[in-house]
């Protein structure tokens, strides 16, 4: 295959599961595409041709297939190993319309396996690359399978029948109802593509050898113990009790476990296609982690697994867990036994993921290792439909389609918890930026954006992720942040109000009924030492009963003359009777040390009251993000599109980087974003007749784009009142920049807030939106906040809010409020920028001065970059095809 083909290559899932790989079309297809048409059907012939086709209407239509693409013409084709299953076309109907007329043929074999769909859904995506916004085409009424197609893939779909032919058409850009349907068709195909690694009917151990404590030896070993209900095969190549190769299997064998050096996987892989293998789990490490070779034996095996549809995990991984009953798979090699639960978790490391097995209760374990194949984003659409798991963990290293990720995980995180421990939150890994924005829109704070917009828990640490996953697992949700706790140890109690106030909690008093019938004093009540098992639960279940609480915090302190482990088994009662209430339990102390849960439902015990208190403050923010609403990307008037367009590809026409300030205004005003009345003056006397006509006092500012921080620079001058003034500072402000450059004259405005706001793209995670505190103290508060694309206008609001400065927008001691409404405007239209135009690389608005009378910008620096390819977070597409 063709160089440039090869990097245009996506593999993605039928909605059977199979993989399907989807490419342009090339020369070298002719032989597939004609063998495709011979062997049709005439009635499937007849639905694409409008009649029986002869056999040179099929040549012509080989030979228009294979023309080279070009803006007029794309053709994409879908492959099964080395198989054509489909192809799909469009050409323009005129050189610089925005419409082109579409055909899709799928091989009759494959008809109801979504292969359609997902040529269309390429098609489209590489047709809006090439300014084609629209596909038309022309059905039979009688094909009912291209008739629903076109209506899947896009809410605006239309349809009009005249003359016995119905015309569709659908946008090349989806929309809210298009990303909807895509997402299900997308979780339907990765349950039945995971289905033979995490509920396979057979495996088979390659690498078992019999001396103990090998990888394949033990793996072997835990499958046989953990009592797989499936059929069990162990393939070693000396033989004894074992299969020599898997080539002598008896067919079909559904998951492979390899633990061979890494030179012999690739063959493991061959033979296991052979007896119909869909899913390999290869925990032999010298793949990518190992260096050049690694990466390229990795990618090898990666194409070969693609080639025969086979899922792997791995390489380099620990393996697959299922405790389903019906399953009971244990394909690891780590220690212990896995204790069955409600939780999925997927881990890049196997250290982390072995720490996660020992602490928590699993439905589903799945090592990533090097992720060539299976990633996160496969599993979070796998988890999202699974009754067994009522939460998710996540250790990451890693994103492979970062987009993806968001849109994905925060669909789930409607449905269910999901907590992350991403590594590499240190500074090492940010980079400093020309701008604010830039600086400030660091992967570590990307990632930070991207967890808080998707409702993602994002735990400190491994062992806040496991207390965090014990109290979202399985356990009902707080309806607010109020906490009671109820103990026998004052000193305990007061470290838990504090911890509660640290981590966003509030500890209310109780009314004086509250108080009377807990018999204690104030929350938290502290019943003493001495407290009967009566007087515990009594308490408990009064404060239970209050409504004065969203959430129970039980602490029990052992003595010599006291028994907590009792008072928390009575306790169990109480709790399994208010099976809504959000508890948590603490234990210290000899007697029934040990215990992790208690009651029916499971209530987590913990160590530590710090400890509880945390994992019930990220279930209070957990609940609280369910409970908003997501908000909508609203209408905003007054925007061109076709203006920001023109002056956008004039600026990368004379090379992008950073733009001047009068084409940056003008792209600015494409969106209705308006910057402070600005003259560009080149001489002394332009200065004093551009002040003159802004009205004194004036600011002078270097012309310069590319100056970064004027104010320290001797860029700015600030408060000129005269000619004079306004004289002897040009000189000094114009010197600061670049020869030929003049100097910016701006009324100088006051008495409002200044902030920042402003844009950064990032390849692979797309543009985020920020909004911080803004002049010349904007890095040194570092009072900011960033959110990803699409920015909804509820998005905006909780930006401004989130400010550690929102008071001084609201009225701060008696002074007026902000326009917050029009700054909720600004953010949106930034975000809308952002959204069409990914060439913005970086915006910096700063400073942004907000009042009663709205808000405008009075400085703008503004960079502008072509753009690459990146990932889609609509596309589908598996980790690992070459385009992503």
């Amino acid at each position: 295959m063709p160089a440039d083909l090869l990097l245009d290559t996506a593999d993605a899932l039928a909605s059977d599961g199979g993989i399907v790989t989807i490419r342009p079309v090339a020369p070298t297809d002719r032989p597939g595409l004609a063998a495709l048409y011979d062997a049709a059907t005439p009635d499937s012939l007849r639905l694409r041709f409008f009649a029986h086709p002869s056999a040179h209407t099929l040549a012509a239509e080989v030979d228009r297939l294979c023309r080279p693409e070009s803006d007029r013409h794309l053709a994409m084709l879908a492959l099964e190993g080395e198989r054509v299953v489909g192809v799909a076309s469009c050409e323009r109907t005129d050189d610089i319309g925005h419409r082109a007329e579409f055909s899709v043929f799928v091989a009759e074999a494959d008809h109801g396996r979504g292969i359609g769909t997902l040529l269309l859904e390429h098609l489209a995506a590489r047709a809006h690359g090439r300014g084609i916004s629209e596909l038309v085409g022309e059905v039979l009424p009688g094909n009912f399978a291209m008739l629903r197609v076109a209506r899947d893939l896009s809410a605006h779909a239309w349809s009009r029948f005249g003359d016995g032919i119905v015309d569709v058409g659908l946008d090349t850009i989806g929309d809210e109802a298009a990303e909807s349907a895509v997402d299900v068709r997308d979780r339907a195909a990765e349950r039945a593509s995971l289905r033979a690694l995490l509920s396979p009917a057979s495996v088979a151990v390659v690498g078992a050898g019999r001396r103990p404590g090998s990888v394949g030896h033990e793996t072997l070993k835990k499958l046989r113990e953990y009592g797989f209900t499936g059929t069990l095969y162990a393939v070693n190549r000396n033989g004894g009790a074992a299969y020599r190769s898997v080539r002598e299997l008896p067919p079909p064998v559904e998951l492979l476990v390899v633990a061979v050096p890494a030179e012999h996987v690739a063959a493991v892989i061959a033979e296991g296609a052979e007896v119909g293998v869909r899913a390999a789990i290869v925990l032999s490490a010298g793949f990518g982690e190992d260096g050049p070779e690694g990466r390229r034996r990795q990618h090898e095996l990666l194409r070969l697994a693609r080639r025969h549809g086979i899922r792997l995990v791995g390489p380099n991984c620990l393996g697959v867990v299922n405790t389903d009953p019906r399953v009971r798979l244990d394909a690891s090699f780590a220690p212990g036994t896995p204790r069955p639960g409600g939780l999925g978790v997927a881990a890049q490391s196997g250290a982390v993921g072995i720490a996660l097995l020992a602490g928590l209760g699993v439905s589903t374990f799945v090592s990533l290792g090097n992720k060539a194949d299976v990633s996160g984003n496969d599993l979070i659409a796998y988890w999202y439909d699974d009754p067994a798991t009522q939460a998710v963990a996540l250790y990451l290293e890693s994103f492979g389609n970062p987009r993806k990720f968001a849109r994905t995980v925060r669909a789930l995180a409607r449905r269910k918890p999901v907590l992350a421990l991403k590594s590499g939150r240190t500074g090492a890994g940010i980079r400093a930026g020309a701008s604010h924005t830039a600086a400030a829109a660091a992967p570590v704070a990307t990632v930070d954006a991207l967890f808080a917009q998707a409702g993602v828990v994002r735990p400190e640490g491994l062992g806040d992720l496991i207390d965090a996953a014990r109290m979202l697992t399985g356990q009902p949700l707080p309806t607010g942040r109020r906490l009671a706790v109820v103990s026998n140890a004052g000193g305990l109690n007061v470290l838990a109000a504090d911890a509660a106030e640290v981590h966003g909690l509030t500890v209310p008093a109780l009314s004086s009924a509250a108080r009377s019938r807990a018999g204690g004093p104030d929350n938290p009540v502290d019943l003493g030492a001495g407290a009967s098992v009566e007087a515990f639960t009594r308490a408990a279940a009064a404060i239970a009963d209050s409504g004065e609480a969203d959430m129970l915090l039980a602490i029990a302190v052992g003595t010599e003359s006291n028994a907590p482990g009792e008072l928390l088994s009575a306790l169990s009662a109480v709790l399994d009777a208010r099976p809504g209430l959000t508890a948590a339990a603490v234990l210290i102390g000899c007697d029934g040390a040990g215990t992790s849960r208690i009651g029916s439902r499971g209530v987590p015990v913990y160590d530590l009251p710090e400890r509880a208190v945390r994992a019930l403050a990220h279930a209070a923010a957990y609940a609280e993000w369910r409970r908003r609403p997501l908000g909508r990307r609203p209408s905003l008037p007054d925007i061109s599109v076709s203006r920001a367009r023109a002056e956008i590809d004039r600026a990368l026409a004379d090379g992008g980087g950073w733009q001047s300030y009068e084409r940056t205004g003008a792209i600015l005003g494409a969106y209705g974003i308006t910057l402070l009345t600005t003259a560009n003056a080149r001489t002394a006397e332009a200065a004093v007749k551009a002040a003159r006509r802004a009205g004194y006092p004036v600011v002078l500012k270097s012309a310069d784009p590319e100056l970064v921080h004027k104010s320290d620079t001797g860029g700015v001058r600030l408060g000129l009142d005269g000619p004079a003034a306004v004289r002897a500072a040009y000189a000094t402000v114009r010197a600061a920049g670049r020869p030929g450059y003049g100097v910016l004259v701006q009324p100088q405005v006051s008495g409002r807030t200044e902030l920042v706001a402003g844009i950064a793209h990032d390849a692979r995670f797309g543009s985020v939106v920020l909004l911080g505190a803004g002049g010349v103290h904007t890095d040194l508060l570092r009072d900011r906040t960033l959110r990803l694309l699409p920015l909804t206008d509820l998005d905006a609001a909780r930006m401004w809010r989130e400010l550690r400065c929102a008071p001084l927008l609201t009225g701060y001691r008696g002074a007026p409020a902000a326009d917050t409404t029009a700054l909720e405007h600004l953010l949106l239209r930034l975000g809308r920028l952002a959204e069409d135009f990914p060439e913005v690389a970086e915006l910096d608005l700063n400073p942004v001065l907000a009042g009663p009378g709205g808000v405008v910008a009075v400085d703008a620096k503004l960079r502008l970059a072509p753009v690459g390819a990146e990932p889609d977070a609509l596309l589908r597409r598996l980790n690992g095809s070459q385009s992503s």
